[in-house]
């Protein structure tokens, strides 16, 4: 596996960003491959929390060692604290990603698939809720999964007065009292989705048990479910904390249809 730094200019940002790509390369790790192998690959956007950045995923995870025999790629973006959002005020971080960036991917990558069966995206805290709010917007994702997302369907979610103060939020999503029902909303995304009578991504989430979203995950995915979406929703001991992510990146690759390949290990 290849793995990227790849700085480039954002025309919706105005801005230079950098996104990091790990791609999938002929070399001793996989000598039965072929060039042919390398064609339309599957590709994982992965997508930071908080505190993180475009890099995050690679320092903190074993990513990279665990899809070396894989044949799929990772875009891992950056949204800074935009909350994978057009915000108040005038920074369109979800248009650069959601239609800027597979624009980007297509031309510097030709090899990875444009096909919406071959896309998905995943992501943690801010980034699941970002990978929900991409998938349920669009018809890019086929497969969407959040590891202890903040899946936010209302103003007063968990952890916001910890995070941020008021001026933050208003600057992110703008008047709070009008969140719900919004394009921010999960819920209200996830509702309009499904009327459309397009195909619905398939989703899956995991939340520790010691983990203050826990109840927040526990209430959305509930209203998901019912709105007829294929949910596969799991819970076990664990907290917002990097050791679990790093466990349950693995359980995604594993979930999701990329023929993943685990590594040969002994116990």
């Amino acid at each position: 596996m290849a793995l990227l730094q790849v700085n480039y200019y954002s025309q919706t940002l105005g801005m230079d960003r950098v996104m990091n790509v790990i791609l999938p390369e002929l070399s001793d790790h996989n000598p039965s491959w072929t060039a042919a192998d390398l064609q339309d690959i599957p590709v994982l956007y992965l997508l930071h929390g908080m505190s993180g950045d475009q890099a995050v995923w690679t320092r903190r995870t074993s990513i990279e060692r665990l899809v070396r025999q894989t044949p799929v790629a990772i875009v891992m973006p950056s949204t800074d604290l935009a909350w994978y959002t057009n915000t108040q005020y005038g920074m369109n971080y979800f248009d650069a990603l959601i239609d800027e960036l597979p624009q980007k991917i297509a031309t510097l990558f030709p090899q990875i698939s444009k096909k919406r069966d071959k896309n998905f995206i995943a992501g943690l805290s801010m980034g699941g809720y970002g990978a929900f709010k991409m998938a349920f917007s669009s018809q890019q994702f086929s497969y969407a999964a959040s590891l202890s997302g903040a899946l936010i369907g209302d103003p007063n979610f968990p952890g916001r007065d910890a995070w941020q103060n008021d001026a933050y939020w208003q600057g992110i999503f703008g008047n709070l009292t009008k969140f719900s029902g919004s394009d921010n909303d999960i819920i209200t995304l996830a509702q309009q989705q499904s009327f459309r009578k397009q195909p619905l991504p398939k989703l899956y989430a995991w939340i520790g048990e010691q983990d203050f979203l826990f109840e927040n995950n526990q209430h959305t995915i509930s209203q998901i479910k019912a709105l007829g979406y294929d949910v596969t929703f799991e819970t076990s001991p664990g907290e917002h904390d990097w050791y679990y992510w790093d466990k349950k990146i693995e359980r995604i690759l594993e979930w999701l249809p990329i023929n993943y390949k685990k590594e040969k290990r002994l116990s």
